[in-house]
């Protein structure tokens, strides 16, 4: 396992096997809240008084919207109009390039801001759903948001009330997501892991499967991970700094 500095130095070319990777090479990106975080996006915790004196069950769970319907869409609401003020940070850039490079490439992502899409991302899997996205509470039939309803209780026509398309505290996440992020991540040459902690399961064990079925794998954090000891690569780095920089060696080295 190779460690990297923030500054690459002039072996980083030789570090990574080039040889074996061409433009038809199968790439997976898996990204976690850091990589929003570099956008700009708060946190639970980082909502600056008004939000932060309730405890985020109550905001994010089935309990909490059973139980206050309104505070909740107000919560998702304030979250919204946040994310619409922030933008694809280098990193969602970057695999924009990446994906242009290598076409067979997919996105794996825990984030629900939809800024992987806005940034021109293609191939992306949600895991938590999109924020910017509704389903019925009862039937899970799901639909966009409109913008002047979005604080408003609102019933689907089966008569559940509509609440946010993400995953909450104590909900499972998609089966057939799940499944398909472990193909993609089976199936790929290179995974990235970036901003991720690698502890939220089952979505934690994506970079040991990819790990464990061949791929080469780059994480890249501003911290160590779980993961950080298995990698093939490790930058201790924010993904918007390291990762258009490990583009531009992909690119001279594949194009």
């Amino acid at each position: 396992m190779i460690e990297l500095t923030p500054i690459f130095n002039a072996m980083l070319g030789a570090e990574i096997p080039f040889e074996k990777f061409s433009k038809d090479t199968r790439v997976t990106f898996f990204t976690g809240a850091g990589i929003s975080a570099e956008s700009g996006i708060p946190t639970f915790r980082s909502t600056g008084g008004l939000w932060s004196k309730y405890d985020p069950v109550k905001l994010a769970s089935p309990e909490g919207f059973n139980e206050n319907p309104q505070l909740v869409l107000d919560w998702y609401a304030w979250r919204r109009d946040a994310i619409r003020l922030a933008d694809p940070n280098p990193a969602h850039l970057s695999i924009t390039k990446f994906q242009k490079l290598f076409h067979d490439s997919a996105v794996i992502t825990q984030n629900v801001d939809s800024l992987h899409s806005r940034a021109g991302n293609n191939s992306v899997l949600e895991l938590h759903g999109n924020i910017f996205r509704e389903r019925c509470n009862n039937c899970g039939e799901e639909n966009g948001l409109n913008s002047d309803e979005r604080t408003k209780i609102r019933y689907c026509h089966c008569g559940g009330m509509l609440r946010p398309d993400v995953v909450w505290f104590g909900e499972t996440l998609e089966n057939q997501k799940l499944e398909q992020a472990f193909e993609l991540t089976g199936a790929c040459q290179i995974f990235f892991s970036l901003g991720t902690s690698t502890q939220v399961y089952p979505a934690a064990q994506l970079p040991f499967y990819a790990k464990e079925h061949g791929a080469y794998t780059i994480e890249i954090n501003t911290e160590r991970t779980p993961f950080s000891n298995h990698t093939d690569l490790f930058i201790k780095d924010a993904a918007g700094h390291a990762l258009p920089n490990l583009y531009e060696e992909f690119y001279a080295a594949v194009s």
